[in-house]
């Protein structure tokens, strides 16, 4: 189902099916990477102009498409200057996350003791995503914060989910590496 219309919707539909229908989580993520990172570097689709309006003191979030017949959901994320996430985790989906404007600052985490209701987290690496770029996510290696690093431009980002992801999990540091978990409800701008 088309949330927001725009030109290429299509044709961008038409690749994420295909990706999608890959097979294994692993040549789907791998077929999404390529697809997005073809797509941004064709610049064929061009997201709704929405997408490049920061919502006020946090990032936004706002459904592109829902594959009825896929089950995968298309979310764009406005990001302000400096806006980030806390650490999180994907509630256990895979995801494909592609850099369409500006950069961003993604840091990933692995679990390495649970203790509830704690948790310990170390970071493994960082990276800076610039436009054009794309990643993915594969449980359990999940866990991860981004940010827009810019304290002037926006980012833009088009994360493609297994399917809708209406919550998630943010983990909050109460000394040193130990994290406390919380349930996180997520919505549409």
């Amino acid at each position: 189902m088309l949330q927001r219309t725009f030109p290429g919707a299509e044709d961008f539909v038409r690749e994420v099916d295909a990706a999608v229908r890959a097979g294994s989580e692993r040549e789907v993520t791998d077929a999404l990477r390529g697809a997005l990172c073809r797509m941004i570097r064709e610049q064929k689709v061009r997201l709704p102009d929405c997408v490049y309006e920061p919502c006020g003191p946090h990032y936004a979030r706002r459904e592109l498409y829902r594959s009825e017949d896929l089950g995968y959901d298309v979310i764009a994320m406005t990001w302000g200057p400096g806006q980030g996430t806390l650490l999180h985790d994907h509630s256990g989906l895979w995801c494909v996350e592609g850099v369409w404007h500006g950069a961003l600052e993604i840091t990933q985490y692995d679990l390495v003791e649970s203790r509830e209701p704690r948790f310990r987290f170390r970071p493994v690496g960082s990276i800076q995503a610039g436009c054009g770029s794309a990643g993915s996510l594969i449980p359990p290696h999940e866990f991860h914060t981004i940010r827009n690093p810019s304290a002037d431009e926006i980012a833009v980002s088009v994360h493609v989910y297994a399917r809708p992801m209406t919550c998630c999990h943010t983990y909050r540091e109460v000394e040193g590496d130990w994290y406390v978990r919380d349930l996180k409800q997520l919505g549409f701008d």
